[in-house]
């Protein structure tokens, strides 16, 4: 049974749609991740289902209740990490989660006993003493996120959590993120890393406000329709303005190389030519799988 239930979500600023008619569901022990570029909805969305903004119409369920009705029954299952750092900057560590843990009803002994488990495990204990504004990028999410969790929320709603944030404290970040899925926390993030994407149970596709796709990750990759050639070339500006203007053919940075994509029914050798003219080879050009990202791109047309 799914605890997050959103149904025909709209949300519009004055003349803009920033989310157009949105429905997904969420179930405990999962992670469910909205993918989509700057300004898809996905941030009008996490603070409508926080009950942070008004929305236009739509209902959001949390276990059952309605948003719009039962806002304090539901208040204290959420957890929420918006994608800004909102912690007090000048308050230590533990300062903080003692704050938060006050914002919700903990008492001296309930904060102690829930303060060690998260210390233990984000690490953050040797630092418990430490200015918020002093942690590295990394230990200052694990902060956010040890702060969403001091009430042991049954949902938790993540906001591009670890944009910015080193390599090593990503996958850390991840980890803590599987090991509260597997408690059965329901877990809802957004996030611009493919990477990450493909750690979660489903991923849906945004793009305007609107829902292009969704599935797993292994689904969705086999929705890609076309194939998919690699270019190992570096992907500079000069070189991405060359391939755009080939037609029948469209490109994208993948990495240091370049991704090209045409359709099914053609072959890539009616493009040799054109592609010579601008100094490539047979020989650079590889057949590649498609990826999550290359079936995001022609999802959103990108």
């Amino acid at each position: 049974m799914s605890i997050v239930e959103i149904s025909n979500l709209t949300k519009t600023y004055g003349p803009i749609r920033a989310v157009d008619d949105f429905s997904f569901a969420a179930t405990k022990g999962e992670i469910l991740a909205l993918v989509g570029p700057d300004g898809a909805g996905k941030t009008s969305i996490f603070r409508a289902v926080c009950g942070l903004i008004n929305y236009d119409s739509g209902q959001i369920r949390i276990a059952g209740f309605d948003l719009s009705r039962d806002f304090e029954k539901i208040k204290p299952l959420l957890g929420y990490m918006p994608q800004a750092f909102s912690l007090y900057p000048d308050l230590s560590v533990e300062e903080n989660l003692y704050f938060y843990a006050g914002l919700f009803g903990l008492n001296p002994q309930q904060f102690n006993e829930k303060k060690k488990l998260l210390y233990e495990f984000s690490g953050l204990g040797p630092f418990h003493e430490r200015r918020a504004n002093a942690l590295s990028g990394g230990m200052k999410q694990k902060l956010a996120l040890s702060c969403a969790l001091i009430h042991d929320p049954e949902v938790l709603v993540l906001d591009e959590p670890t944009t910015g944030v080193d390599p090593l404290s990503r996958r850390q970040f991840w980890d803590i993120l599987r090991n509260l899925r597997a408690q059965g926390t329901a877990i809802v993030v957004s996030t611009p890393y493919m990477d990450e994407v493909e750690l979660s149970d489903r991923t849906i596709f945004i793009y305007q406000g609107r829902k292009m796709a969704e599935g797993t990750p292994d689904e969705l990759v086999q929705k890609f329709t076309g194939k998919v050639y690699r270019l190992d070339v570096l992907p500079t500006a000069k070189r991405m303005e060359q391939l755009s203007k080939i037609e029948g053919m469209s490109s994208r940075r993948f990495g240091a190389s370049v991704h090209i994509y045409i359709k099914a029914d053609h072959t890539i050798e009616e493009y040799l030519d054109d592609l010579r003219l601008i100094e490539i080879e047979p020989d650079l050009i590889t057949p590649a799988q498609p990826e999550l990202e290359d079936t995001f791109i022609q999802f959103i047309g990108q």
